[in-house]
């Protein structure tokens, strides 16, 4: 057997190897050193940009927010618009309403003069003109002057304005269920 001769690498001293590592850590340290600058200037950059977006979104957003403002007002008049025009649209029908009662009434006491007595049918004639009354006076006064009249009233004599409601919540009541039946 013949015997074959190693070849290898003619060995570095151990302090060429020693000065080339130190030589990768600078190198590598070098690198990282620019690396983490350039991180850190990246990174300033996307903050300068994030607040120039912000800014652009706060300013859409106040203008935006006065827009919706002003939308508000616009349908905040509006709705007091519509509800004054149904307010009074309700003022004329229940004025309209308690005229027709009161004519309905005059128109039968004739009746109850003839089934129950003068003395009653003089009481559905009264009550009549009242309601007719009533209805022109609610005809003519305004919205706001009716509401400071009920407010009057209810100041004036709390129980009875209880009594009225109760009385006619009751009687809405069973209109409203005899309705279904």
């Amino acid at each position: 057997m013949a015997t074959t001769a190693k070849t290898s690498k003619p060995r570095k001293p151990a302090k060429a190897v020693k000065e080339q590592t130190v030589d990768h850590r600078s190198e590598a340290k070098a690198k990282f050193s620019r690396a983490l600058e350039e991180a850190k200037a990246g990174a300033a950059e996307l903050g300068a940009e994030a607040r120039e977006r912000a800014g652009i979104y706060r300013e859409k957003a106040v203008a935006r927010s006065g827009d919706w403002v002003e939308d508000a007002r616009a349908y905040g008049e509006q709705a007091k618009v519509k509800a004054g025009e149904l307010a009074v649209h309700g003022k004329t029908r229940a004025s309209d309403a308690l005229a027709g009662l009161g004519k309905l009434v005059a128109d039968n006491a004739e009746i109850v003069d003839e089934k129950v007595g003068p003395k009653y049918g003089d009481y559905a004639r009264s009550a009549s003109r009242k309601m007719q009354e009533t209805a022109a006076a609610l005809e003519a006064k305004d919205f706001d002057e009716l509401g400071e009249d009920a407010r009057a009233f209810v100041r004036k004599s709390p129980g009875l304005a209880v009594g009225l409601a109760a009385v006619a919540g009751f009687m809405l009541a069973r209109l409203f269920t005899g309705s279904r039946k």
